[in-house]
């Protein structure tokens, strides 16, 4: 049995497709913390110029689990799309961070 794909786009809309029931907000989020091994790196790097590549990679794993989470939570209500789906971030306190994903749940159907 193939495995239901829930569709997330950044849109209030899905071309080809209408919403026949909103489920309401769905959010996933994630904290990181810097690592110090990372640190020493990017610091390195800073003063030869360039991309952060540790932090780069940081930023992209946890917009990976928080839209993972999100959309967990959006399938637990009987989703198969989120729409208006947006990232957020925040600083915690010195070192770590949060990201989160958020959007709101919907049924849609081919038009």
């Amino acid at each position: 049995m193939a495995e239901q794909q829930i569709l997330a786009v950044t849109s209030p809309e899905i071309p080809g497709k209408r919403i026949v029931r909103t489920l309401g907000l769905v959010a996933g989020n994630t904290i990181r913390a810097r690592h110090v091994g990372k640190d020493i790196m990017a610091g390195l790097r800073n003063l030869v110029g360039g991309e952060v590549t540790e932090y780069a990679k940081l930023l992209s794993e946890s917009r990976e689990q928080a839209l993972d989470r999100m959309i967990a939570k959006a399938e637990a209500l009987g989703a198969n799309a989120v729409i208006s789906l947006q990232f957020q971030t925040s600083v915690i306190m010195g070192g770590a961070a949060e990201m989160m994903a958020y959007g709101t749940a919907v049924v849609v159907e081919d038009q």
